[in-house]
C-alpha cells in the first residue's frame, strides 16, 4: 500500500522538475520580458494567498503543534504587513537588477546576459529575498508602507504618460496619411468616445446617486469629472493650440472610466453605493479581474518602457556614432589603407539594446508596491473588510483611501494632457517633438 503512492509521488516529483527545469531553459531574448511578467504574476499569486489564506493554514498547524512553537498573528498582520513583506522582497529583487543593469547600451555588454538568462539564480535570489523580508522588524515594513504610497503614485504617473504617448501617436498616425477618409475615422472614433462618456455618467449618477440629498459626494465626483471632459475639449480645440479631438476624447473616456473605478471602489456599507450587493456577489471574481488589470497594465508599461521615456532610454544611435573625442578606431580609418590585401576585415558594430533594462525592472518595482497598495486598501485601515463577514478576504481595492487615489489619478492624467498642450505656448524656445 505504501510503496505504489510513495512511486507515484516520486514519478509526478520528477516530472514536475524536468518540466520547471526545461521552461526555465527555454527563456531566451526574446522571451525574457513575458519571463518577467510571469514572475511578477506569482509575487501578486503569493500576496493573495499569503493575505486570505496564511493565518487559517497557521492556525490549523499550530493547533498540531505540542510544543507551542508556532505563534500565529492576528488577521491584521497577514491584511497589510504580510502583503508589504511580499512586495518588500519583490521591490528590492526587481531595484537590484536594475542597478546592476544600469547603462547597459549594447547587447555586447557582458550584462546583457544577466537580463535574458540565469534564471535558476533569479528564482533564488527572489526566494532568498521574500524570506529576508519576513524576518525584518515590523518598524521597518511599516516604513516601507509610506514608500509604496509614493512609489504608487509614480506608477500611475508612468501609466498616465503611456497612455498620451499613445494617443498622441494614435493622432499623428491617422493625421500624417492626409486622407479625407481617416479625417473622417478620427471624427468618427471621436463623437464615440464622447458618447460613452456621456452613457456612462448616466448610468454611473443612476447607479450611485440614489437620493440627491444624501449623496452629494458622489454628485460631485461626477460632476467635477463632467467638468474635466468639458475642459479637455475646450483646451484642445483652442486655435492657439496645436490639439486635436481625438486625443482629447480618448482621455475623457479613460477619465470617465477612472471615475466610475473609483465610485466601484467605495466602501460597501455606503448607502450611495448601488452596486454594492453585486459587487459582493462577484468579489471573487472582481477580485481575479483587479488582479489581471494590475498584470497586464505593469506588462504594458514594461514593454513600452524602453520608447515611453526618452530621458530613461538607450542613448540613441547618432549620439553613440559621433562621440566627443575622436578614437583610436577612428584616427586609423582616417589613414589610407596601404592595399586591399592588407585591409583587415572590419567586425560587425554591436548591436544596441532595444529598451532601457534598468527603467524596465524599475516599473515592475513600483509595481510591486502599487499592488501591495491595492491589496491593502492603501493602508488606511482594514477597507478591505468593509463588507463584514466571511466576503471581507475577497475585496480588493476598496475604501475611501482607493477612491480618493483613483480621483487624484484621474486629475492627475487631465492636467498632463492639458500641460502637453500649453507647455509649448509657455516655453516656445523648447523642442517638445
Amino acid at each position: 500500500m505504501g510503496v505504489g503512492p510513495s512511486c507515484a509521488a516520486v514519478c509526478c516529483t520528477a516530472c514536475a522538475c524536468e518540466a520547471c527545469r526545461n521552461v526555465v531553459g527555454s527563456i531566451n531574448r526574446s522571451t525574457a520580458r513575458l519571463a518577467y511578467v510571469v514572475l511578477f504574476a506569482l509575487s501578486l499569486l503569493l500576496s493573495w494567498l499569503v493575505r486570505d489564506y496564511a493565518q487559517p493554514l497557521l492556525t490549523f498547524a499550530e493547533t498540531l503543534d505540542p510544543m507551542h512553537v508556532i505563534h500565529v498573528p492576528d488577521s491584521a498582520w497577514f491584511q497589510e504587513q504580510a502583503v508589504l513583506r511580499v512586495s518588500l522582497g519583490t521591490s528590492l529583487f526587481f531595484v537590484l537588477l536594475a542597478l546592476l543593469l544600469l547603462n547597459v547600451q549594447l547587447q555586447s555588454d557582458y550584462r546583457d546576459a544577466w537580463h535574458h538568462g540565469g534564471w535558476w539564480l533569479k528564482l533564488v535570489a527572489w526566494l532568498l529575498l521574500l524570506v529576508v523580508a519576513f524576518l525584518v522588524p515590523d518598524s521597518v515594513v511599516s516604513a516601507y508602507g509610506y514608500v509604496c504610497r509614493g512609489g504608487s503614485f509614480v506608477f500611475l504617473f508612468v501609466q498616465a504618460m503611456i497612455l498620451l504617448d499613445f494617443v498622441f501617436a494614435w493622432n499623428d498616425d491617422w493625421a500624417s496619411r492626409d486622407e479625407h477618409r481617416w479625417y473622417m475615422a478620427m471624427l468618427v472614433v471621436s463623437i464615440g468616445a464622447y458618447v460613452v462618456c456621456v452613457a456612462l455618467l448616466i448610468v454611473l449618477a443612476v447607479w450611485f446617486v440614489p437620493n440627491s440629498d444624501t449623496c452629494q459626494t458622489n454628485q460631485l465626483i461626477l460632476f467635477f469629472s463632467t467638468l474635466l471632459i468639458v475642459a479637455l475639449t475646450a483646451v484642445s480645440l483652442h486655435n492657439k493650440v496645436n490639439g486635436s479631438l481625438l486625443p482629447a476624447s480618448i482621455v475623457s473616456i479613460y477619465c470617465t472610466y477612472v471615475a466610475a473605478t473609483a465610485l466601484c471602489s467605495e466602501p460597501r456599507d455606503y448607502e450611495c453605493n448601488g452596486l454594492a450587493p453585486h459587487l459582493n456577489s462577484l468579489s471573487s471574481t472582481r477580485l481575479a479581474l483587479s488582479m489581471l488589470g494590475a498584470l497586464l497594465s505593469v506588462a504594458y508599461s514594461a514593454v513600452r518602457a524602453g520608447s515611453s521615456t526618452a530621458l530613461l532610454s538607450p542613448p540613441e544611435e547618432d549620439d553613440l556614432e559621433h562621440p566627443l573625442l575622436p578614437t583610436t578606431a577612428d584616427a586609423d580609418a582616417s589613414k589610407p589603407p596601404t592595399s586591399a590585401a592588407a585591409t583587415p576585415s572590419e567586425p560587425e558594430p554591436a548591436e544596441h539594446v532595444a529598451y532601457s533594462y534598468s527603467f524596465f525592472h524599475l516599473i515592475f518595482a513600483l509595481a510591486a508596491a502599487y499592488s501591495a497598495m491595492l491589496l491593502t486598501g492603501w493602508g488606511v485601515g482594514s477597507s478591505a473588510q468593509a463588507a463584514g463577514g466571511g466576503e471581507a478576504e475577497y475585496l480588493i481595492d476598496v475604501g475611501w483611501g482607493s477612491v480618493s487615489v483613483k480621483l487624484l489619478q484621474q486629475w492627475g492624467t487631465g492636467l498632463l494632457y492639458v500641460w502637453a498642450l500649453v507647455a509649448p505656448l509657455l516655453f516656445p524656445d523648447r523642442d517638445f517633438s
